[in-house]
């Protein structure tokens, strides 16, 4: 992928709020057109209007990561409003913390299906597109992915599982001249598990930061390629 940006496609998994907002908010002032999909039509429109009032730049799509059949029909969606597909971020995800004795079984699927067969679910159904782009494939991971920590046996196996699927998959692809990078990001001032953003989240990376991230990762030179990268708050302790 060459360093101008201007008219390449995005498709964000997730993308109607949090990092997955960020990183599409990032790209469109890149000068990339987007593809954002939320597990509701209403959600992804709602931010899709938020970012542009430009449909040739911005397409909100409902999709379930968790279902190949619905990330398929999504990405196809996304081929044929823009015509191709140059990056691939799979960002949605979900948290269940429990003990393992408090746990259940419809939290533990939950929380495998959307954060990782859910990527593979979004990086099998746009694969033969990438390929024919030389695209890029990031991952959004967590440093739950290398630290386990007590109440964490389901996100940390999903996350865990993740990195090791990225890692993995970056070797299958580069013989295409896919990039694969996974970014494992600490503490984020997102919505995520019902949390509200608020003032006190200033010490904590932002989303934007995120999107920055990536549109760094794509403007990098070709011959280079981070493959995972940790990304923390600057307050020490955190």
């Amino acid at each position: 992928m060459n360093n101008d940006l201007t008219g390449k496609v995005a498709y964000i998994t997730g993308g109607s709020k949090g990092i997955g907002y960020g990183i599409a908010k990032t790209l469109l002032d890149k000068g990339m057109k987007v593809a954002i999909t939320s597990r509701t039509l209403e959600a992804a429109q709602k931010a899709a209007a938020s970012l542009s009032n430009d449909p040739s730049k911005i397409l909100a799509i409902e999709s379930e990561v968790s279902s190949m059949k619905s990330e398929a029909k999504a990405v196809q969606a996304t081929i044929a409003h823009f015509g191709q597909l140059d990056v691939l971020v799979a960002n949605a995800g979900v948290g269940h913390f429990a003990s393992i004795e408090n746990i259940t079984e419809q939290e533990w699927k939950d929380t495998i299906d959307t954060n990782l067969t859910g990527v593979f679910n979004s990086v099998k159904a746009g694969l033969a597109a990438l390929k024919q782009s030389k695209g890029y494939i990031i991952t959004i991971a967590s440093l739950a992915g290398t630290n386990f920590f007590e109440n964490g046996s389901a996100y940390n196996a999903s996350k865990f599982g993740l990195v090791g699927f990225s890692q993995a998959i970056m070797l299958d692809l580069r013989k295409y001249g896919i990039k694969v990078t996974t970014i494992m990001p600490g503490s984020v001032a997102t919505y995520f598990n019902n949390h509200v953003p608020a003032a006190t989240d200033a010490w904590k990376i932002q989303p934007e930061d995120i999107g920055q991230m990536v549109a760094d990762l794509l403007q990098m030179n070709p011959r280079t390629l981070p493959s995972k990268i940790e990304v923390r708050p600057t307050i020490p302790g955190k």
